[in-house]
């Protein structure tokens, strides 16, 4: 991995951003055009123009959906019992550490992208809201993603985080609803959180010799088409011959679904909420983003950060339509695990079936940023 021990060393010397929590006047940042209530947040401005124009380049792709795995993968390594930091950039600092964890597999491709731009602004913010920021900035870069807030002011990560605390695709519903609850997580919020992240994602490693099979038709929008795809009986699968561990057959050609999904889509606890997102796309963006935003204060004293949230640009509108069901697909394919509620009316999108191509990959950043 390029992305390693260099990074350890140079972070933990670096001190951190002062801020002033106090201040409530906006002021002119030292670059003229931008305004912050508080003057720290003014040097924020250009670590997010860089990631946007350089690592996410403007779009929904691959290095935006690592970006939003690693604000997960970082935050939730904290438990009451076996400790752990949170949010507070472990998985960067000690990425030696953390990246040897088997839920962790994959990571380190997003921490090479990241990494020098983290090198690079280190002065600036710490890892722990260099992650931050670039997962709510990430998301941004999709259609129908919420604009969640940014707070600064994590301290350096003191330790790794201690294994087996991130839910891997192989659990089970109640391992992954008591990993969560032990942080203060209720199973609507699981749902929320994981259905919303996996609409705008794809699997990389999971599946050996395939990088970037999406979860659902639609990898580049954040919208609910992920909570209609995973409910469809599963009839097909990917070109890869077949399920592999912590997966299982799709009704979707070129798409592939978790384990976990699966089951969290059709368990009693979840699946009314899990259905309930379907066609709902403010509801789900709300919960979503609160989820998320809850996750980022793990570990952390919200009263001791600072809101710094105006540093993030603007959400890009909906600019799709409603789920459908796959061409061929009609109700009748869907596995209906809900008891209370109908499951709602969708048209079926015409012509034959097709396969849905992999998410590009994107090509090593580093360049752009050192």
């Amino acid at each position: 991995m390029v992305f390693s021990s260099a990074l350890s060393a140079f972070v933990l010397a670096l001190p951190l951003l002062a801020v002033n929590a106090a201040r409530t006047k906006r002021s002119l940042c030292p670059d003229g055009k931008n305004t912050a209530v508080n003057k720290a947040c003014c040097a924020l401005f250009p670590v997010v123009d860089d990631i946007v124009d350089n690592l996410f380049t403007n779009e929904c792709g691959d290095s935006a959906h690592g970006a939003l795995r690693l604000v997960f993968h970082d935050a939730i390594g904290i438990s009451p019992t076996a400790g752990g930091g949170g949010a507070d950039g472990s998985i960067a600092t000690f990425n030696a550490t953390e990246l040897t964890f088997p839920a962790n597999l994959g990571i380190d491709d997003i921490l090479d992208d990241l990494g020098p731009f983290l090198l690079k602004h280190a002065a600036t913010v710490s890892p722990g809201d260099f992650i931050q920021l670039a997962g709510a900035v990430s998301l941004v870069q999709c259609p129908g993603a919420p604009r969640i807030p940014f707070f600064s002011g994590r301290a350096q990560p003191k330790a790794a985080s201690p294994p087996n605390l991130v839910p891997q695709p192989t659990d089970d519903v109640t391992s992954i609803l008591e990993r969560f609850a032990s942080v203060g997580f209720s199973p609507a919020e699981v749902v929320a959180v994981v259905g919303g992240s996996h609409s705008v994602a794809g699997a990389d490693d999971i599946v050996p010799n395939f990088q970037g099979i999406p979860f659902d038709q639609t990898p580049s929008q954040f919208d609910t088409q992920i909570f209609v795809d995973v409910l469809l009986h599963g009839t097909n699968f990917t070109d890869n011959g077949g399920p592999q561990s912590g997966e299982s057959e799709t009704a979707v050609a070129g798409t592939v679904r978790l384990q976990s999904d699966g089951l969290l889509a059709r368990d009693p606890r979840t699946a009314c909420t899990w259905q309930s997102f379907v066609n709902e796309q403010s509801k789900m963006a709300e919960a979503f983003g609160a989820a998320v935003l809850k996750l980022s204060f793990l570990g952390q004293n919200q009263h001791e950060l600072t809101d710094c949230s105006e540093v993030i640009p603007q959400a890009i509108p909906v600019n799709f339509g409603p789920a459908t069901f796959p061409p061929t697909k009609s109700i009748k394919d869907i596995d209906e695990s809900c008891n209370t509620a109908k499951f709602p009316d969708l048209r079926t999108q015409p012509g034959p079936a097709t396969t849905i191509a992999p998410i590009p990959q994107a090509e090593s950043t580093s360049g752009s940023s050192s």
